[in-house]
């Protein structure tokens, strides 16, 4: 063909693409035809209208609506029907007029899998079966656990009474007594009553004149016969010429003259030696017998006393031992309760004094109630664990596990300005509680407690329940405190968590993974099948029983079941986070009050669904309001090269939105290939960082099999000011450097969404429905032309649970939503030309896009080579001065032309 008259030369094809445009008006298909002189090596692009050439301008834009582009490659694609976008419920198969006749369905619904991995942990009795329940929150993890183990529990045998006792022997060491249920407090109450009424009888006795006899009747003999003694040594004395003299130093002998006086020292001096030593011997002989009786009188005072100590035993036990008798009669099958109550009883008798009026009377000269009673706290029976009111196994969830809320305390009371403890105040756990039965706990509080995870698993792997302070785990604490008797463990521990804690836990703590042999994962979707949609109804019977809510009517109801499918983001699956689709039915429930309604349809759910997104979507309006003034550069209509509009989800709590951001890219010669300006900046987080570099694994397996990839492109977020994070805008990034390098301009009513690998098929990704409608928003402000929509991957096509306006919209042919699977089904949507397929000889099809590019990207090869050839030709000044002789560069093999 020749070439037009005034068509410029050139030998870069980024420098001339002139495009041939024909303004027929046919049918509104966008279209385009590029006629190609092959003589000139596709360096000149002809533009007819109405059979004149003329030459197009780079950038040039798409016409109005009605122009067509007629090409010898025109663009084949399909968009999804308005029927693909929602699925829609139909009220007619619910088989109901509304929820009150539902019945309702308390079990576990859509976790089957979950429900089978809890009946296996809880089957298993050996040793480290315990249960992570793994799952996000508001999936209804805790109650869902809780009405299973509660269901389980029902059928299980009601463990037993624990209580802590005095240790008679060494009080720092608690004694731990196990009981059936509900004999704790009775033991407790038999105890307390024991004391009692030994602190009545024993006084009583010991008033008793039967007692009062008894104990003068040994005093009596005791006095008559250390008289009698005393007589006997006082004559053997006086015979002898002494007498016996009590002083403050005890009894003494002295010599006496014959009229009895005693014999003064100096009467004594004036003795004749031989006289002096005769009475010193018989004084020394006479102290013996006053030392041997002295002796005889102390033992007999011990005896006394014992007989006299032995008397009060006997009156105490007289008035002990019968109640005491009763009660080890009682409680004969349970050894070690035995054993205490002997020992209560042997501690009463042993300590009299203190049942006695005077005792207490000496002991509290000030009256104070709290020490009166503390002489007989050592008979208390403290019980920790009271399963009395059990009607099967105990299911104990603890939502603050702090180290003394799950393993106990010891508490410690002021007295007299001093800490004083004792059994009495140990407290039993969340544990203490549990044992025997099931205990439910949350990951995130368990971790974020000091102590409690390492308490909990020393625990489970001994087996046994231990009440320490936590200080004495540090070493910290060096003051004498209690340490009670370990309790054995026999309980099932289910901890609750995400899926994040459980991979956590299981890779870093080897001691989880003994402990922890089972994980029950709930899903946060179930599928939308009959089945399941009757479980469904009954669990939204339930909510309306439980939350004391108005029924809801057919319709409101497959309105909610749409909601679920929406939040589940899967038009074959229904969203099992209950705590979500109960706060809805909360909402519909109050303006359906609100309006006086006895029973909540359709229009009251749909305002509790726009109600909730007003209250939350006020960056939502900004952000659209920005653009639509222009402050944000979003172009909705026209097109241009290198620029294309990429959707994003951003969010403010519980409310996520989309909204379109400009990506634009510049092409330039040289070797650096694509640059990510964001990650330059460090702006671009690592996913976003990996899908940018997998554009040029793309670009070198599509274009560069032949030559080297000569490119510099720079990619940017236009009006980006935070990080950059995800890769599904890999692909808008992807068809913006495509549309550089060919020319060829992007429609900008399109938006784009997708992730691509190196083979260039368009992968999932998540909140499609929110990047529809965050582009459709911002359309519909600026007015709906009928060429605008988006292209998703065709993967997402199943996740569109898209608004009844957007649905609304395509259906009127005013949007569309376009499905593709590769990058060259996407390219053709937004540019309207072919991608082309590579020939037999390696190269793509001349009038296509890939050949365009393919081209460009060959011609910039040739350029860069021959700038460099040029370069290499200049001399090189040396150090010296002088200039050095250009290196010779051969000519690049043929197959590089």
């Amino acid at each position: 063909m020749p070439r037009a008259p005034g068509a410029p030369r050139g030998d870069s094809l980024s420098r001339y693409p002139y495009m041939l445009q024909q303004s027929a008006l046919r049918e509104k298909a966008p279209a385009w035809r590029w006629v190609v002189d092959s003589e000139e090596r596709l360096n000149y692009y002809w533009a007819i209208g109405e059979g004149l050439p003329f030459p197009l301008r780079p950038r040039c834009r798409f016409p109005s609506l009605g122009d067509e582009f007629v090409s010898t490659r025109s663009a084949v694609f399909s968009e999804l029907p308005p029927e693909k976008l929602r699925r829609i419920c139909d009220p007619s198969s619910l088989g109901f007029i509304t929820t009150s006749e539902l019945k309702p369905v308390p079990a576990i619904i859509g976790q089957a899998r979950a429900l089978k991995a809890l009946q296996f942990g809880l089957g298993m009795k050996e040793s480290g079966f315990n249960i992570y329940v793994a799952g996000i929150p508001g999936t209804g993890r805790t109650t869902a656990v809780r009405s299973f183990l509660e269901e389980t529990a029902k059928d299980k045998k009601v463990p037993p009474d624990w209580c802590y006792v005095n240790n008679f022997r060494d009080s720092y060491r608690p004694k731990a007594l196990r009981l059936p249920a509900g004999r704790g407090k009775e033991l407790q109450s038999d105890v307390k009553n024991l004391v009692e009424e030994a602190r009545e009888s024993i006084p009583r006795a010991f008033e008793s004149e039967q007692y009062t006899a008894k104990r003068e009747e040994i005093g009596d003999e005791f006095n008559k016969k250390r008289e009698r003694m005393f007589s006997e040594l006082g004559e053997k004395v006086h015979t002898e010429g002494f007498a016996v003299q009590a002083t403050p130093m005890g009894l003494i002998i002295i010599a006496i003259k014959p009229d009895g006086t005693p014999l003064s020292d100096q009467e004594f001096r004036v003795l004749s030696p031989e006289a002096r030593q005769e009475l010193i011997g018989k004084r020394e002989r006479l102290e013996i017998d006053l030392r041997a009786l002295s002796k005889q009188i102390r033992q007999m005072e011990h005896e006394v006393n014992e007989r006299l100590k032995n008397l009060d035993r006997e009156v105490a036990l007289a008035s002990v031992g019968p109640p005491t008798g009763d009660l080890i009669e009682k409680y004969k099958d349970h050894p070690e309760v035995v054993a205490y109550l002997t020992e209560v009883q042997n501690d009463m008798v042993d300590n009299i004094a203190q049942f006695r009026p005077e005792a207490e009377a000496q002991a509290t000269p000030i009256p104070i109630p709290w020490l009166k009673e503390l002489a007989f706290r050592k008979y208390q029976v403290n019980v920790i664990v009271d399963n009395s009111e059990l009607k099967g196994a105990p299911v104990v969830i603890e939502f603050n596990p702090t180290y003394n809320n799950l393993f106990g305390r010891i508490e410690k009371e002021s007295q007299l300005g001093a800490f004083f403890t004792d059994f009495t105040l140990i407290r039993g756990g969340a544990i203490h509680s549990a044992n025997g039965g099931y205990l439910v706990m949350h990951a995130d509080d368990l971790l974020t407690n000091l102590f409690s995870w390492d308490g909990l698993k020393r625990a489970l792997g001994d087996r046994k329940i231990v009440i320490e302070e936590a200080g004495e785990r540090l070493g910290f604490i060096v003051t004498k405190s209690l340490m009670p008797d370990p309790i054995p463990l026999d309980a099932k521990v289910v901890v609750v968590g995400n899926p994040y804690l459980y991979s956590m836990l299981y890779a870093y703590d080897e001691d989880f993974r003994e402990l922890f042999k089972v994980k029950a994962d709930f899903d946060t979707r179930m599928d939308w099948s009959p089945d399941g949609m009757k479980s469904y109804l009954g669990s939204l019977c339930l909510i309306c029983g439980k939350e004391g809510l108005k029924h809801f009517d057919v319709h409101a109801t497959a309105k909610i079941i749409e909601y679920s499918s929406r939040l589940a983001e899967d038009q074959e699956k229904l969203s099992t986070k209950f705590s979500e689709i109960a706060t809805l039915m909360r909402e519909a429930s109050y303006h359906a009050s609100v309006g006086n309604a006895d029973i909540v349809t359709s229009s009251h759910v749909q305002k509790a669904i726009e109600e909730k997104v007003y209250r939350s979507n006020l960056i939502q309006e900004r952000i659209e309001e920005m653009i639509d003034n222009g402050t944000i550069l979003i172009d909705t209509t026209g097109a241009e090269v290198g620029q294309v509009n990429g959707l994003s989800v951003t969010g403010s709590g519980d409310f996520t939105f989309g909204i379109p951001s400009r990506v634009t890219v510049s092409v330039g010669l040289g070797r650096e290939g694509i640059i990510d300006i964001e990650r330059e900046v460090k702006l671009g987080g690592p996913i976003h960082s990996k899908g940018v570099m997998i554009l040029s694994g793309y670009l070198a397996d599509k274009y560069a099999r032949n030559k080297p990839l000569t490119l510099s492109a720079r990619l940017v977020f236009e009006q980006s000011y935070s990080e950059v994070e995800g890769d599904s805008a890999s692909s808008t990034e992807l068809y913006a450097i495509l549309s550089a390098l060919s020319g060829y301009p992007v429609r900008q009513g399109l938006a784009v969404t997708g992730s691509v690998n190196q083979r260039g098929e368009v992968q999932a990704i998540g909140g499609v429905n929110e990047k529809i409608e965050g582009f459709f928003s911002v359309c519909k402000a600026r007015g709906l032309t009928g060429d605008q929509g988006v292209v998703i991957p065709a993967a997402n096509a199943r996740n569109l649970m898209l608004k009844e306006e957007v649905v609304a919209a395509v259906r009127e042919g005013k949007f569309h939503v376009y499905p593709v699977k590769t990058i060259d089904e996407g390219i053709e949507i937004l540019t309207g030309v072919g991608a082309g397929e590579r020939r037999e000889d390696g190269a793509y099809e001349e009038d296509s896009l890939n050949g365009r590019v393919d081209l460009c990207l060959l011609e910039n090869a040739r350029v860069l080579r021959d700038f460099l050839k040029e370069e290499e030709k200049m001399p090189t000044p040396s150090p010296d001065g002088h200039a050095k002789e250009p290196v010779k560069v051969e000519d690049p093999p043929p197959d590089e032309e």
